[in-house]
């Protein structure tokens, strides 16, 4: 993970979310790094590297985090 100085200027959620404000947020920064947040509490973000953040959707994809 990285840190950048300055914060995202676009936060995105899923459409899912409706007008909730305890989703997950992400924006990505224009060199490839991807900030997440919780909505909730939007003072603090983790930032993954591109290949980091492929390989964390793929393995949500695949189902890898569900809770069944």
């Amino acid at each position: 993970m990285s840190f950048h100085a300055a914060p995202p200027q676009r936060w995105r959620k899923s459409t899912r979310c409706g007008a909730s404000t305890t989703c997950v947020e992400v924006a990505g920064h224009d060199d490839g790094i991807v900030s997440v947040r919780d909505g909730a509490a939007d003072d603090t973000c983790l930032e993954f590297a591109p290949g980091e953040w492929r390989r964390f959707v793929a393995a949500a994809r695949r189902g890898a985090f569900d809770l069944h």
